[in-house]
């Protein structure tokens, strides 16, 4: 059971792109995607000589190569960039930033993808690379190693360093890929598109971000309690409260395997404090992770709490939110994340009354996550500013959510001032949440605004957005999500 639950569904829509348009891109772009590539040559903007796209992207000031990866019918580059640690002080140094590019054509439009985390360095396409038959570049944010600066400055770690990372890279790759441009990306990246968005709004032609949470205020988390007393059935809520309130009435034998679960896999528990906060802590996060990566009918696979022996609790609450999660070893790679979410991100704060009496920590802060020699302020007018702005100045801006997804709780949502702007909300869905899993309707309006943004609608759609679809070949490779998670609360 415990196999059959880790790996339900990934954090993140993840990247890429499929085949497409020649020199006669332009002329086929109304009727639909184009059947040719300009694999080996393009014919350079500036220079009209013939230029094989590496050389055109490693001719940019700052680009290095670290290794192209074939796949059939496509350029598949990771790349190095370098960035300024501080953009409001450039002088201040510099550090590398990876990059991965999908190439498929010059004349296709292109889609901006970041997770909000490290990048995947494997070609993979995200849903909207697939909608628009374009390239597709893909950005790993900074401070995720390797992409971190040595020495590491926290303080420029914050949405607008992020944002104008994004930005200079979008400009150096603009003058190659000149088509239109949309940005995506899922969960924490959903986030960095929006604010991307917020700080650079007339870089991209459209953004879709994807089960975005938007804390505004973050002392202030009742929607979540509001969500986990109704999200999916009676039963099966009843059923999870009843064993994570097992776990810690047993804390004592489930703490002692615990204990050997730890020793077995060598982890330490220094940053968190003591293995019995960091079990209470995964033990808390039980119920929101099932509904983050799990569907209702995977509740049939929970044991019932009265019955189940203490293996059983131990490993169904591995399974979901995971005991290596706060672990020094499992929050190592996440630093970053705890960080933002503690000086500007937010983190919920759940009540969970069933666990009242039991509880010895309650939700514990992002504080407790990062080194105490990292130090953190946090501020809360950041995220107050975000959500303001998309709610008047939204201008193409798509956000999806998933009905049963509890970062859904706190969405983005657009006003009255605002442009070809659209709220959607998959039933059913967990944080995996897409457009093709909306309803026939909005499913056919949300691609059709994806194609009208990349200027690559054909003229059927145009006509009516009822027949809109993928212009991309479904391929089972590079569609695959991977399933990158460290089972643990964040986005």
């Amino acid at each position: 059971m415990r196999k059959a639950l880790r790996w339900l569904l990934s954090l993140v829509v993840l990247i890429g792109t499929v085949s497409a348009a020649g020199a006669t891109a332009n002329a086929a772009t109304a009727a639909g995607p184009a059947t040719g590539t300009d694999i080996a040559t393009h014919v350079g903007a500036d220079s009209g000589a013939a230029t094989d796209i590496k050389d055109r992207v490693l001719s940019i000031p700052g680009m290095s190569l670290i290794e192209e990866k074939p796949y059939p019918g496509y350029r598949f580059f990771v790349l190095n960039y370098t960035q300024p640690v501080d953009h409001r002080h450039p002088w201040r140094g510099t550090f590398q930033q990876r990059i991965t590019l999908l190439h498929k054509d010059t004349s296709r439009p292109t889609v901006f993808f970041t997770s909000g985390y490290n990048v995947s360095t494997t070609p993979r396409r995200s849903e909207p690379t697939a909608i628009v038959d374009g390239n597709q570049v893909s950005l790993e944010y900074r401070f995720f190693t390797p992409s971190r600066p040595a020495p590491a400055d926290w303080s420029t770690l914050d949405i607008r360093q992020a944002a104008a990372d994004q930005h200079r890279v979008f400009k150096a790759l603009k003058k190659i890929y000149s088509k239109k441009w949309i940005s995506t990306g899922g969960s924490k990246g959903g986030m960095t598109a929006t604010y991307y968005e917020r700080f650079h709004p007339g870089d991209m032609d459209g953004v879709v971000a994807y089960v975005a949470p938007n804390d505004v205020v973050n002392n202030e988390d009742r929607a979540y309690d509001r969500f986990l007393e109704n999200v999916g059935t009676a039963e099966c809520r009843t059923k999870l409260n009843a064993v994570q309130r097992e776990a810690l009435v047993r804390r004592e034998p489930l703490t002692a395997l615990y204990e050997k679960y730890a020793a077995d896999g060598g982890y330490t528990f220094d940053t968190v404090g003591s293995l019995d906060k960091a079990y209470e802590a995964v033990v808390l996060d039980f119920v929101w992770a099932f509904w983050q990566y799990s569907l209702v009918s995977d509740c049939d696979a929970i044991p019932a709490a009265a019955t189940a022996s203490d293996q059983e609790i131990f490993d169904t609450i591995d399974a979901i939110s995971g005991f290596s999660a706060y672990a020094d070893q499992g929050l190592a790679t996440y630093t970053p994340y705890y960080y933002q979410a503690g000086t500007e991100l937010g983190s919920p704060d759940i009540r969970q009354p069933h666990l009242d009496g039991l509880s010895r920590y309650g939700y514990q802060p992002p504080r407790n996550f990062v080194p105490r020699d990292i130090p953190m302020r946090f501020k809360p007018q950041v995220m107050k500013d975000v959500d303001s702005w998309v709610r008047r100045n939204a201008d193409r801006m798509m956000f999806v959510y998933g009905q049963n997804d509890p970062w859904g709780a706190e969405p983005f949502r657009v006003g009255k001032g605002t442009r070809d702007s659209h709220v959607f909300t998959a039933p059913g869905a967990n944080h995996g949440a897409n457009v093709a899993g909306l309803v026939a309707e909005e499913k056919a309006e949300a691609t059709a605004a994806i194609l009208r943004w990349a200027g690559v609608a054909p003229a059927a759609v145009q006509e009516d957005p009822a027949k809109a679809r993928p212009l991309a070949k479904a391929d089972a490779k590079l569609d695959k999500r991977d399933l990158e998670r460290e089972p643990l609360l964040r986005p």
